[in-house]
């Protein structure tokens, strides 16, 4: 439990905290009028939730999107035109590179400058890290039909655990801004 919790936290501030934000991607179904909808609410059961109670990444997620959402002018109701919910997914990674090396007499320039590639040869390099994407589905509450869903994926970092309601912040931010007006 406490490391899924730990792998989701991470995805989400990796993803709002990166010094390259990653690139939001969405999609909205065709023919729908956005200007219609004025009222959002949350689904009932958050995939983001777990057992009985809602997360932090709930929590955090729902303050996140309704202010976006009501920077599109729409309003959080009761009796919302869409339904929002969030997924979230975490991947273990591991990326191969083979990088030229100097060998070790041509080492000692190091700190000063670079040596000429190809007299140390090849090495290959092992980088292990944990990639994450977060889904926003926005749901037609009448029709039950999905109208828009945006996502964002990105390396999760310790930096982007530690400050995970920024890092949710971010992503969000990145997510809606191809939110349909």
């Amino acid at each position: 439990m406490q490391s899924r919790l730990f792998t989701i936290v991470s995805i989400l501030v990796f993803l709002s905290g990166c010094a390259s934000t990653p690139a939001g991607f969405s999609n909205a179904a065709p023919g729908v009028d956005f200007s219609s909808y004025r009222t959002f609410g949350f689904l009932e059961n958050m995939a983001t939730d777990r057992g009985n109670y809602e997360s932090l990444e709930t929590s955090y997620l729902k303050v996140a999107v309704s202010q976006a959402l009501s920077e599109h002018g729409m309003e959080y109701s009761s009796e919302p035109d869409l339904l929002v919910n969030f997924y979230i997914h975490t991947a273990d990674k591991i990326r191969t590179r083979t990088v030229p090396t100097a060998s070790a007499y041509y080492g000692w320039r190091d700190p000063f400058y670079d040596p000429w590639y190809g007299y140390g040869g090849y090495e290959t390099r092992v980088d292990q890290y944990t990639e994450g994407t977060l889904n926003i589905d926005i749901v037609d509450a009448k029709a039950n039909q999905l109208v828009w869903e945006g996502s964002i994926s990105g390396r999760i970092t310790d930096k982007d655990i530690r400050n995970m309601e920024q890092t949710i912040d971010g992503a969000v931010a990145v997510v809606m801004a191809n939110f349909p007006n």
